[in-house]
């Protein structure tokens, strides 16, 4: 550990967990779990820092009941040992949803509270203070661990678990100069802020969403409800498929187990992974992956067609995307950076379209917007773009006219959250500095932290989102619960020996 002298292997270890969302509550969590196993007294304090109540965090912490989790609600457990731990709180609290339906995001917030309330109870029983430090963290002191919060004040750690997700909205191409714009909204979340009479758009005003993915779709949906006219746009614009969730597997598939241990050097690797997710969904009812999606090239036609086979019941490849996604993760594990980039890249059009579809739900919202005249989808991205005479002035590519909106809601997605190394190398700060010697782009199989390959371990963990310098679909919940478990067993002493050698890789367990 960071501090060696002070927490050597007999003395009670200061922890801080910086974020308090999913990622934060899950390591929480676990590792008053591995103290009520026996390590009790392994640790004295835990500190979770963050400006946020516990749980409300960006992917979950929206109240408005209309954004809904596009996983399954059984693939959502904090506790990797206990996969149907959320679906048993749902049904304990009287809350409608079976284990594959997508649930408002909002109960998710809830579960994290609520868990978290609990085990804070066991942990202080267990002799352990807790406390939510509601501030944002300004660095970590190398070597040492010594958390120094946005306030001023600082914290003594021998072990800090980063477990910060997205905030810093992607600046879309063309817009730059109009971040700080009024009638420009960064991103569509909070939800609330599309109906703020001074953030948000003006009331029944034009509005071009920047995005067709999952952001673009929430924001779409929230402004045709609240009576907005919308329009989105996109480089590719393309939207995702659409499934009745993202659940877990429905069989093994032996293919996808392969992928984990392909040769990270075989030239062809890009290539057996395609045709392993092609034999995968065809194995699940002999209809090839094209059988069952729109080919069509309108969206908004192949969004009707794909809702249509949904509602058919004719769709059986979202049987096998968690076993895809959970096989390119193990494997996406083992590649050098470059490799993993170029993998990812190449699978892009399986990312875009099947990884993160949609839920048939949103679907059906889309189509009726559509249908009402409130929502179309442009045939491309703005060409130019200037806010003039009190209304934004758009140039399509082509010919036509400028069209004239009130407002613009970027819903391009978030840029992945990293750690910076200070100046002078002596601290990691979680948002950029003025000056900075670089970022954290390397993780150890154990997710610690180390200045280079071979390095000198920092007293620093990451899990989730901040682990996509080295997992791909780093915000697989499945797999954060995964990394929690085990860095919280690392960081309280409960893995000895071997184990630790196998902390956190991808989804080994």
């Amino acid at each position: 550990m960071g501090r060696s002298g002070r927490a050597g292997q007999g003395a009670a270890r200061d922890v801080v967990i910086v974020g308090a969302g999913v990622a934060g509550t899950s390591v929480f969590l676990c590792l008053v779990r591995a103290l009520g196993r026996g390590d009790a007294g392994r640790v004295r304090s835990v500190r979770i820092v963050d400006p946020n109540p516990v749980g409300r965090g960006l992917a979950f912490g929206d109240t408005d009941p209309l954004l809904l989790c596009n996983t399954a609600a059984e693939v959502n457990s904090l506790l990797a040992d206990e996969p149907a731990d959320f679906v048993a709180y749902l049904r304990r609290r009287g809350l409608p949803g079976g284990p594959r339906d997508c649930v408002p995001r909002a109960w998710m917030a809830e579960y994290c509270r609520d868990r978290f309330e609990e085990a804070r109870k066991t942990a202080e029983a267990l002799g352990v203070e807790v406390a939510h430090v509601p501030a944002a963290v300004d660095s970590i002191a190398a070597g040492t661990g010594t958390v120094r919060l946005s306030t001023g004040q600082e914290l003594r750690a021998d072990a800090v678990v980063v477990c910060t997700g997205v905030h810093r909205p992607r600046v879309p191409d063309g817009f730059a100069a109009f971040t700080g714009h009024p009638r420009y909204s960064p991103a569509p979340y909070p939800a609330a802020r599309l109906r703020d009479p001074e953030a948000g758009p003006p009331p029944g005003a034009g509005v071009l969403v920047l995005g067709t993915r999952q952001s673009a779709i929430d924001a779409s949906l929230l402004l045709c409800r609240d009576g907005h006219r919308v329009t989105m746009t996109s480089p590719s614009g393309v939207l995702p498929a659409v499934r009745v969730s993202l659940g877990a597997p429905v069989r093994d598939f032996p293919t996808l187990e392969r992928v984990a241990r392909l040769d990270p050097a075989d030239p062809l690797l890009e290539e057996k992974v395609r045709r392993a997710v092609v034999e995968a969904v065809r194995s699940l009812d002999r209809t090839p992956l094209r059988r069952q999606s729109s080919s069509a090239a309108d969206p908004v036609a192949r969004l009707r067609e794909e809702t249509a086979l949904v509602e058919a019941d004719a769709c059986a490849w979202p049987g096998a995307v968690m076993a895809t996604i959970e096989a390119v993760i193990e494997l996406g594990a083992r590649l050098p950076a470059a490799r993993r980039r170029a993998l990812l890249e190449r699978h892009g059009w399986f990312i875009a379209r099947y990884a993160t579809a949609m839920t048939v739900v949103n679907a059906r919202r889309l189509l009726a917007h559509v249908d009402s005249g409130a929502l179309r989808l442009a045939r491309a991205w703005p060409r130019a773009v200037a806010f003039e005479a009190g209304a934004w002035r758009v140039e399509w590519p082509g010919a036509g006219g400028p069209e004239r909106f009130g407002h613009v809601v970027n819903a391009t997605g978030f840029d992945q959250p990293r750690l910076y190394w200070s100046a002078d190398g002596g601290a990691l700060h979680p948002a950029e500095p003025p000056r900075h010697s670089g970022t954290v782009d390397f993780l150890a199989a154990d997710l610690r932290v180390r200045r280079s390959p071979g390095a000198r371990p920092e007293p620093v963990w990451v899990v989730g989102v901040g682990t996509h310098v080295r997992i791909p679909f780093s915000n697989h919940l499945r797999n954060v619960a995964r990394q929690a478990r085990r860095v919280a067993e690392e960081v309280s002493g409960a893995a000895g020996g071997g184990e630790r050698a196998a902390v956190a890789r991808g989804t080994a367990v």
